[in-house]
């Protein structure tokens, strides 16, 4: 090896997904390649003193040193509760149920 390993950055939108792969210096961090990527700069949003990072869907710290092939995931913070959202969801289908017409018995 030459010194450089091949990794993959990416940053999800709702309709679009931002992916830029790099060659960079072994021992390079998640951190590190997120900055190497340019992918912050082209967001303002992503703040990477609080944006989670991940690999191949594992949380990673930003230190975390990086391996040849990995893909680092930029995250976008929840923007609702995931527990909030079920509950919301069980609510409404309650109320769809309660308000449904019952169905007629013949005899």
């Amino acid at each position: 090896m030459n010194g450089q390993i091949e990794i993959v950055v990416v940053y999800a939108l709702p309709h679009d997904q931002i992916v830029r792969q790099l060659n960079v210096p072994a021992g390079t961090t998640a951190r590190q390649a997120v900055e190497l990527s340019g992918i912050g700069g082209m967001f303002p949003e992503i703040d990477l003193s609080q944006s989670k990072l991940g690999i191949f869907g594992k949380l990673v710290k930003p230190e975390t040193i990086l391996h040849d092939r990995d893909r680092v995931e930029i995250y976008r913070p929840l923007s609702v509760d995931p527990k909030d959202a079920r509950r919301r969801r069980a609510e409404k289908v309650k109320a769809m149920r309660n308000s449904a017409p019952k169905p007629l018995h013949l005899q």
